[in-house]
């Protein structure tokens, strides 16, 4: 038996989203932007898939540009705020000491071309609040970028809150709704959303596509340059199979939302309840509001790799953190944020589950992790150190 507990990483893709790109990669296979008849066949499929995104998100079709994934959309957002600050004088950005590195890597780029960069702290709970980004607030910011959830700990940040204030102070609010977007509502409009990112392959959909909202009247810089495509914003033929798989994957997860997050809720909720019996763990980030599919833990005494692996012989494929950082053995930069030392950060393994996980599995995934921190715990020397006193619990 396999169990796949990693879908923070990628999902697999829906048989909705595989039958949805079948026809673009057989039939209808002209490019976009020709003028014959197989050409304008492809740019109708592609004007649907955009208006259906659109939709999807609670905006129009004019504001949707299509990207190769999250990474693309997120500086596509960021370098466009910051190009539109910098013609105004404003070179001040606001951003989460815990946003993934697609944003805090385009972040540095930018303090490097002499922008500021003001990092909130994040709380042991795994989340910020408006009146953090309100005091850090000057007349020089030009863009506030906040995750909606975050990708290791599944926090859900207080967007709408903290989109309301960035229009009133007439400051453009991007977030990266990469783990959201399938899984939470989202309505940009209501939420004053200026910029928000988003990755198919996130909610069942192809990897390689993705999509960036920027709402009307904010104009993007081109980071792609060559042809016209994408109005110009982002130069290369579209990849139109791809677009239609995950329109398709985005409509379906849309429409199965609640049930869905009921479903994965409850598994999640198990697999927690479960964890939380290991002495000396600790569960990293508040248990609401949540991911509906994260648990995150951190455990005393061990390395989160050796029980990466001892899972993956039991039939269990999870994560310690992001898998954009997983050839790194630094500690999460996450949980640092959070406040865990160095030590406990190590510990660390992170659960993502959807709505096709079981409570049978969730059952058995406590069985495994537990047999598997006792097994390394009883082969550590760290261990012994703390159990006979000679170091301090943490935990």
């Amino acid at each position: 038996m396999r169990i796949y507990a990693d879908n923070a990483a990628t999902t697999k893709m829906s048989q909705h989203a595989i039958r949805a790109m079948l026809p673009y990669l057989d039939e209808i296979y002209g490019n976009p932007s020709s003028l014959h008849t197989e050409g304008q066949r492809a740019a109708e499929a592609l004007a649907d898939a955009r208006e259906r995104i659109a939709k999807a998100l609670g905006g129009t079709d004019r504001e949707i540009t299509f990207t190769s994934g999250g990474s693309e959309a997120d500086n596509l957002a960021i370098f466009s705020a910051a190009r539109l600050g910098e013609a105004k004088g404003h070179k001040h950005i606001i951003s989460t000491a815990f946003e993934h590195h697609a944003v805090l890597h385009t972040l540095d780029a930018l303090q490097k071309q002499g922008f500021s960069v003001t990092l909130l702290d994040v709380h042991e709970n795994g989340l910020i609040t408006p009146e953090q980004v309100e005091e850090a607030l000057r007349p020089d910011t030009c863009l506030v970028t906040v995750m909606y959830a975050n990708n290791e700990v599944g926090t859900i940040q207080p967007i709408a809150r903290i989109g309301k204030l960035c229009r009133e102070r007439g400051v453009l609010f991007h977030t990266d709704a990469v783990q959201a977007a399938g899984h939470l509502p989202i309505r940009v409009q209501e939420q004053n959303i200026d910029l928000l990112s988003l990755s198919a392959h996130k909610f069942h959909g192809p990897k390689g596509t993705g999509v960036l909202y920027a709402r009307k009247g904010i104009p993007l810089s081109t980071m792609i340059h060559g042809g016209a495509q994408e109005r110009g914003r982002r130069a290369g033929t579209e990849n139109l199979p791809a677009i239609m798989g995950m329109a398709a994957a985005l409509e379906d997860a849309c429409a199965h939302m609640e049930e869905n997050a009921a479903k994965t809720a409850a598994v999640r909720d198990r697999v927690i309840d479960g964890l939380s019996r290991i002495p000396h763990s600790v569960l990293n980030g508040a248990r609401d509001p949540r991911l509906p599919g994260n648990v995150n833990f951190c455990f005393e005494g061990i390395e989160g790799e050796a029980l990466l692996l001892l899972l993956d012989d039991r039939g269990i494929a999870a994560s310690s953190g992001s898998a954009c950082t997983s050839g790194s053995l630094d500690p999460s930069h996450v949980l640092l944020a959070l406040g865990r030392p160095h030590e406990i950060a190590h510990g660390s393994l992170r659960l993502t589950l959807c709505e096709e996980n079981t409570p049978e599995e969730a059952d058995y995934l406590v069985r495994a992790v537990s047999e598997a921190v006792e097994r390394l715990r009883s082969m550590s020397p760290v261990w012994r150190d703390l159990i006979s006193g000679k170091k301090e619990f943490i935990l």
